[in-house]
């Protein structure tokens, strides 16, 4: 990290965590960040369920929640980008305050309730993206809904064109019932409904499943037989936690889910879990808790084929993607690797 950037990111933390969020997007967009543009190597270039990845490091949805920032983060390292999530109706979400900066614990605490924009403007941002790395956008469901399984398709049959993958997002805590989706009967009823939609899609794309870590080893062995049979491309673990163990911050109370360091452990143990229950049928994406090289690559070695990473930058700056690629390409030479695929679940007994 610059001292540029450092002077910037204490002077965001001076400002309460939304604005501060705010105020980063809007100094992306004028220019005011080093962007190193995509950062790869014969040894980072990797392919995700068809995506041709430069690098496995992509930005986790929730950051660029209307895509308005796009130009400027696929230049920023990362090796692709996922934004959102989006709803077919624009809606408010909770109210404020909804996201606690837990500085101590370098994590975050958000009950943002899937506020956006709605999918006409985002998916209008979409299509005017520039070419380059692969860009997709998590899908949701209105609040309101009176069929929130059928809004997850809608969204991807209206956005799915100006798309190169879609994620399932039935693990955000912070709307009413919405993990009530990952059980057995109505997660299979909700992805036929979304495969359908892609179906239709002249050109169809990668769907993914993002997860929740919280779920019982009974739950994640009924989530997996799902995923194995219902068509999709690959599984996100893992979105947010209801958990609190060990933290130190005053907030660490504050309703939503917690995101950051404090993740890593138990989200790579759900991951690592995950691997052997698919047996290497459906690429897996590791989340949580991601602030360094050492901890993307251990993600890799416990059955991640790609990560994603995102409340790390809010104490490590943008350059984090950039950094987390060129020290994994580091850390695979060192050990022999050629590729990344070849060191994916080479660790994974540790953390079964």
């Amino acid at each position: 990290m610059t001292l540029i950037e450092r002077a910037g990111l204490a002077l965001l933390h001076r400002f309460d965590p939304e604005t501060a969020h705010g105020l980063s997007l809007h100094a992306l967009r004028a220019g005011l960040a080093a962007l190193p543009g995509p950062v790869s190597s014969a040894r980072l270039a990797t392919d995700l369920a068809g995506l041709k990845l430069p690098n496995p490091v992509g930005l986790a949805a929730g950051f660029d929640k209307n895509a308005v920032a796009l130009p400027q983060l696929m230049r920023a390292g990362f090796g692709w980008l996922e934004v959102g999530a989006a709803t077919p109706r624009p809606q408010e979400g909770n109210p404020r305050p909804r996201l606690w900066r837990l500085t101590e614990d370098r994590a975050a605490i958000n009950r943002f309730g899937f506020n956006n924009e709605g999918m006409e403007p985002i998916t209008a941002r979409l299509a005017a993206r520039p070419a380059g790395i692969p860009v997709g956008l998590n899908l949701g469901a209105n609040k309101d809904s009176a069929d929130r399984a059928a809004d997850f398709a809608r969204v991807l049959a209206h956005a799915g064109p100006h798309l190169d993958f879609a994620t399932v997002n039935v693990s955000s805590p912070n709307t009413e019932k919405l993990r009530d989706l990952q059980g057995k009967e109505a997660l299979a009823a909700l992805l036929s409904g979304v495969i359908a939609a892609r179906a239709g899609l002249a050109q169809p794309i990668p769907v993914f499943l993002k997860i929740a870590p919280d779920l019982s080893p009974a739950e994640l062995e009924d989530l997996a037989e799902v995923a194995l049979s219902s068509g999709i491309d690959g599984i996100i673990a893992t979105n947010t936690t209801l958990a609190r163990d060990g933290l130190k911050c005053a907030d660490a109370h504050q309703p939503g889910g917690l995101s950051g360091a404090p993740l890593f452990e138990k989200s790579t143990r759900v991951l690592a879990q995950l691997s052997r229950l698919t047996a290497g049928k459906l690429p897996l994406i590791g989340v949580g808790g991601i602030g360094s090289a050492e901890q993307a690559y251990e993600k890799i070695r416990a059955g991640a084929s790609a990560v994603q990473l995102y409340t790390a930058m809010v104490f490590g700056g943008l350059s984090l993607a950039a950094d987390v690629a060129r020290g994994l390409d580091a850390l695979l030479a060192r050990d022999g690797f050629t590729s990344v695929a070849e060191a994916v679940g080479t660790g994974r007994e540790r953390w079964l």
